[in-house]
Formats: C-alpha cells, sequence, structure tokens
C-alpha cells in the first residue's frame, strides 16, 4: 500500500517542475462488511497515483478524513466539517502556490464531499475536481458496468470493482450476496441508514477486477483534458 503516498524526494520534484500537483480527497466511512472504512480514500489514492505515473504532476498525500456525515449510523465512521475540509484544501493550494504550482486539482473518492465543488468555483480557473460525473459515466460505459450510476451509489459494483482490480486482499467475502438498491430520496436529511441495514447501495455481485481495470484507465486516459482545461 505504499505505493498510494508519494515517495519522491525534494531533487525528484525540483527536476519534475510541475505546474499541477493532485491532491486525492478520500473518507473514513462504512462499505458494507465487505469493504475497508477507508475505501474512498484507497480508491482517491489509487486513482492520483495512476494519474501521476501517467502525467507530469506533484502527487500529494491523501486527505484521509472527510464529510461522511450521512454514514454516521455505522461504527467506525468518522467525519469532519464542510468548512474544515474547504479550509484543509485551501490552505494546501496556498502553499504550494508560495512554492511555485498555483493549480490544483481535487482527486475526489467521495460523493458526499460537496463542498469541494465550491472550492473550485471560488478559485477561479485555479482547480479542478475529477472525476467529474462525465468521467464517471465514460468509465462506467467502457466498463460495461450494469447497474446505474445513481442506483451503484455505495459499495457496489464500481467501488467493488476497483478493490477487486488495484487491491484485491481488501474485498472480504459476502459482496457476492450484498446487492441491495434503493431510493434515498431524503438521504441528506434522514443519513444512509434510513434506506440500507447494511450500508450497500447497489449490485457488488456485478464487480469483476476485469471491469476496475478499464474505469481506472479511462478515468487515467481523461485526466488529460483536465490538464488542457488547466492550460498544463
Amino acid at each position: 500500500m505504499t505505493d498510494l503516498f508519494p515517495l519522491a524526494t525534494t531533487a525528484d520534484e525540483q527536476e519534475r517542475r510541475a505546474s499541477v500537483a493532485v491532491l486525492p480527497v478520500g473518507s473514513f466511512e462504512q462499505h458494507g462488511a465487505h469493504l475497508p472504512l477507508a475505501t474512498d480514500t484507497i480508491i482517491a489514492a489509487t486513482l492520483a497515483r495512476a494519474v501521476a505515473d501517467a502525467h507530469p504532476v506533484l502527487h500529494l498525500p491523501p486527505i484521509t478524513i472527510s464529510c461522511s456525515h450521512e454514514h454516521a449510523g455505522w461504527a467506525g465512521t468518522v467525519s469532519i466539517s464542510a468548512r474544515t475540509l474547504h479550509a484543509v484544501v485551501t490552505d494546501v493550494a496556498a502553499s504550494l502556490k508560495a512554492s511555485g504550482v498555483d493549480r490544483l486539482v481535487l482527486v475526489n473518492g467521495h460523493g458526499g464531499n460537496y463542498v469541494l465543488s465550491n472550492v473550485v468555483q471560488e478559485a477561479a480557473g485555479a482547480m479542478a475536481l475529477f472525476p467529474g460525473v462525465a468521467d464517471w459515466q465514460a468509465a462506467h460505459t467502457a466498463a460495461g458496468l450494469r447497474t446505474s450510476l445513481d442506483d451503484d451509489m455505495h459499495a457496489g459494483e464500481l467501488e467493488t470493482s476497483i478493490l477487486l482490480h488495484a487491491h484485491p486482499h481488501l474485498v472480504r467475502p459476502g459482496h457476492e450476496t450484498a446487492d441491495h438498491v434503493t431510493d434515498r430520496e431524503h438521504l441528506l436529511t434522514l443519513g444512509l441508514r434510513a434506506y440500507t441495514e447494511s450500508g450497500v447501495v447497489g449490485r457488488p455481485s456485478l464487480a469483476t477486477a476485469a471491469k476496475g481495470h478499464v474505469v481506472l484507465d479511462t478515468l487515467v486516459q481523461r485526466f488529460a483534458g483536465v490538464l488542457e482545461v488547466l492550460g498544463a
């Protein structure tokens, strides 16, 4: 798992002279009984690592706890406020700018981090949020995932496939029978526990390592478009 953390030296970064940094933002929240609490962080860090391998960017370590309040009904889930996440990300951006890296891509692994959209909005062209909905949909289509993005909200076909590909030892038995699809009309008010006892929303039984491989490859390819938008 050490490959999820940047191991470059300051000499390496001086030689790279990156103008864009990538900051993985994950969470620490329940993912059913078959995926670890750190799933979103692992996915964000895995994607950031793959992006850094393919593009000349400054690879930053992940933010591991974020806005998971809708998952508070399960043991182990930990959150920080949206205000705190906003402050951490903007502080990181300011520090990067002081060192000569003036553009930042937030590689977000948790859908509940709504505040990141506002952080990027306020940055006025100096930040990007990745993957966006269009990126996830392109990866979903390329990989042939059978569950829609809306139905596959949490610990389902998509996330389980990525871990089966990148970190199969982290996927515990039981995902084959953990499918649960439900509406979530009042999720932010009631929390996810009102809609699922297991914490799963999706069809992890359909997950395969091959699908996860295509999802990651597609996202890495689409990252080139983000660099173009940032003028890098």
